[in-house]
């Protein structure tokens, strides 16, 4: 029997090639700034202990790349590279101080590398950063400037809504409606409405972001992936213009309907087929989320993904968030991840002798190049 997995990846394009990609979203934001930061609000009501990208995710460190490196290194693909990261990073984090001194009228961002170095965790980290790009195990395409809905941010910060206050004076933005009931808005969604204004701002925001991208990378983002898979089609021809050609998803986009209001649209977004602005979808069709679901058979299930993928003619591309492999708020996480990141990818390349580890816009270059 065919399972809904089967069905998404019948459409589209195909290949007899075994190719390997993982996606990787939110590097370069805050999210939970450290350990104390996590117990502060905790100790204040805010259950962040509910929601786990407050409990486990933060900025890498050092050691999380050291760690998430050397489980990459340690295989080779039938061309003898090592597994890549494709790490989907937001350019910019809020700068809490400026905000706050023009009392929250005004709205002011960082480059995220400028994040790194006002916390002594992060001393070195984007040297780092580098280092696993020049040696084939991270390449950074982009999220967009910040994993954030600047506006409704602004606006609980304008009306002193308690607990997003608090958190901005720990030097956070990343609250949901799971840790606190109060907070209505999803501050995460930076695309998340189709209104016009909106669309002219989320214009300027995605210029910044992929003008940021090149000053910090050396080059160009030719793929992007929305923060909470949501955005309008409107934003396409804006991505256009940025350089991008790719946009990652998963089989749907998410439509905004009005301003974060109501109910969402979907449209399928098969790998190889065309949004209507003409960019090329490489929708995921693999998930590798262990931290997501920690008693779960998670290398057992992206194994059978892989394999439904393969089965089909399609690239095995993996959703892979970056708080699997972060171990600076809580090592426990790590502990229980890393591992299994390991037994994954030595059973891709003893499965599948002759795959390919590759990149997302590598992804878009050999679709487009058999189109």
């Amino acid at each position: 029997m065919l399972t809904r997995k089967d069905l998404y990846n019948i459409p589209g394009w195909h290949t007899r090639r075994h190719l390997i990609v993982i996606e990787s979203d939110d590097w370069g934001s805050i999210r939970m700034p450290s350990p104390e930061t996590y117990r502060e609000l905790l100790r204040s009501g805010i259950r962040v202990d509910n929601d786990p990208y407050c409990k486990y995710d933060n900025l890498a460190t050092t050691q999380d790349l050291s760690d998430l490196f050397d489980i990459l290194s340690s295989v080779k693909d039938s061309h003898g590279n090592p597994a890549v990261i494709t790490a989907n990073c937001v350019t910019a984090n809020p700068d809490f101080e400026k905000i706050e001194a023009d009392h929250f009228t005004t709205y002011h961002y960082q480059p995220f590398t400028q994040t790194l170095t006002q916390s002594p965790r992060h001393t070195g980290t984007f040297a780092l950063w580098q280092e696993g790009m020049a040696q084939g195990l991270l390449r950074p395409q982009l999220h967009g400037r910040e994993h954030l809905n600047v506006k409704q941010w602004m606006h609980a910060l304008q009306a002193s809504h308690p607990s997003t206050l608090l958190a901005f004076r720990l030097g956070t933005f990343a609250l949901t409606h799971d840790a606190d009931p109060t907070i209505k808005q999803y501050y995460l969604g930076a695309f998340n409405s189709d209104r016009p204004d909106d669309i002219a701002a989320y214009s300027t925001i995605i210029r910044e972001g992929a003008d940021l991208f090149h000053t910090l990378f050396g080059y160009q983002s030719e793929s992007f992936i929305p923060t909470t898979y949501e955005w309008s089609s409107a934003i396409e021809p804006h991505l256009i213009h940025a350089g991008v050609r790719y946009l990652q998803s998963t089989v749907c986009q998410k439509i905004p309907v009005g301003d974060n209001q109501g109910e969402k649209l979907r449209r399928r977004c098969f790998q190889g087929s065309r949004s209507r602005a003409g960019l090329l979808y490489l929708m995921r069709n693999c998930i590798f989320e262990p931290s997501l679901k920690p008693s779960a058979d998670n290398v057992g299930a992206c194994l059978h993904h892989i394999q439904q993928a393969f089965r089909w003619g399609k690239a095995a591309n993996i959703c892979s968030h970056r708080i699997n492999y972060i171990g600076s708020i809580d090592k426990t996480n790590t502990d229980n991840t890393l591992p299994q990141l390991k037994t994954l990818l030595h059973t891709i390349v003893k499965t599948w002798p002759d795959c390919e580890f590759i990149t997302s816009d590598q992804l878009g270059h050999i679709i487009e190049s058999q189109q």
